[in-house]
């Protein structure tokens, strides 16, 4: 019974509970000036972030992986096999930049600093540009001396403060500004985005490193093909050039005895090495024609890497803070934290008393 009786005694009845919310409401309206100027005091400040605060441009370039074609080079391989051309190497693919690779190549360092050293206009550079308008030699001021330095010299020859300054913009890129993305996973497109308080910047910076991911993007995938390629064109040509001198030693040593004497076999010698001669050369270059031609068919088929479906243009969206947007929202934050505050503030009171 006592503790039937201590449970109904912690109980609230809605009368209560009107009761308590009726004391709240008229506690908040009595504080109804500071409330007011607490709204006046957001409108203003939402105001002035509206205006004071630089818009963000977003430059975003989307593009289709293409990872290459293994069944038609499985069919090649099978009508290779027919004329005894095995394909070997020649038909592999790599997937180094298959999944999800390509999205970590956008976000790495050297990526990124190419890019960073990369033009701008005919007088900067885009880390010029970007040290401009964050205005981190004002920032960095105690730190590093970055007026002074040259970015425009090779690379070989920076200071391990350029080098320092290279590594933390293009880790502020990364971390703030870059935006790698798959819209949806079951597809191959991939979208890139930028986003700066420098509309020139970030078209310019999307589209160059587009350009120089798409570029050693091209130079890996078809490294492998192409040093085929180009081992195969040397041994071509080269035993071309051997069957040619096979042939004209034939020709010469015919025209020494152009009527050979049946009879004499010994007087045929000379002529029927040159044959063989001819005969043996010709057919290997006739292999490595055949595997030249695959080789060749196989680096165009690995080429087309990177095909760009949209393209930064101006103007560039942008995202701000409109000045009726800031205002509403200036004045609902403030008067928010003003109700906290009074809110705690009497529970605080109300503790202390009942204490």
């Amino acid at each position: 019974m006592a503790g039937s009786q201590h449970f109904s005694d912690n109980q609230f009845t809605l009368k209560e509970v009107f009761q308590n919310i009726s004391e709240w409401i008229a506690f908040f309206l009595s504080k109804w000036k500071i409330l007011l100027l607490s709204g006046i005091i957001g409108i203003a400040l939402g105001a002035l972030v509206s205006i004071f605060k630089k818009p963000v441009f977003h430059a975003e370039t989307s593009f289709v992986l293409e990872e290459g074609d293994a069944g038609g080079m499985g069919q090649m391989s099978g009508l290779a096999s027919l004329v005894g051309v095995n394909l070997g190497s020649l038909g592999s693919t790599s997937g180094l930049f298959q999944g999800d690779n390509i999205m970590e190549l956008y976000r790495s360092d050297r990526m990124l600093d190419e890019t960073l050293l990369s033009k701008f206009d005919d007088n900067n550079l885009l880390i010029d540009r970007f040290v401009t308008f964050e205005e981190l030699d004002k920032k960095w001021a105690s730190r590093v001396d970055i007026p002074s330095m040259d970015f425009s010299v090779p690379r070989v020859q920076f200071t391990v403060s350029q080098d320092s300054v290279v590594k933390e913009v293009a880790k502020l890129i990364r971390e703030n500004q870059l935006s790698i993305a798959k819209p949806d996973r079951k597809l191959s497109i991939i979208q890139v985005s930028i986003s700066s308080k420098d509309e020139g910047y970030a078209k310019v910076f999307n589209e160059r490193l587009v350009q120089n991911v798409n570029t050693f993007y091209l130079e890996t995938k078809t490294k492998k093909s192409g040093e085929n390629l180009g081992i195969l064109q040397s041994q071509a040509d080269s035993v071309r050039r051997i069957l040619d001198e096979s042939i004209g030693a034939y020709a010469m040593a015919t025209d020494r005895v152009p009527n050979a004497n049946p009879l004499l076999s010994t007087a045929t010698i000379e002529t029927k090495k040159r044959q063989i001669d001819v005969q043996a050369t010709g057919a290997v270059y006739e292999e490595i024609v055949k595997n030249l031609e695959i080789a060749k068919v196989n680096h165009r088929n690995n080429s087309p890497l990177i095909q760009i479906i949209d393209s930064p243009r101006f103007p560039l969206e942008r995202s701000e803070v409109r000045l009726v947007k800031g205002m509403v929202l200036g004045c609902i934050i403030v008067g928010l934290l003003t109700l906290f505050v009074f809110y705690f503030r009497r529970l605080y009171q109300k503790h202390v008393q009942e204490s």
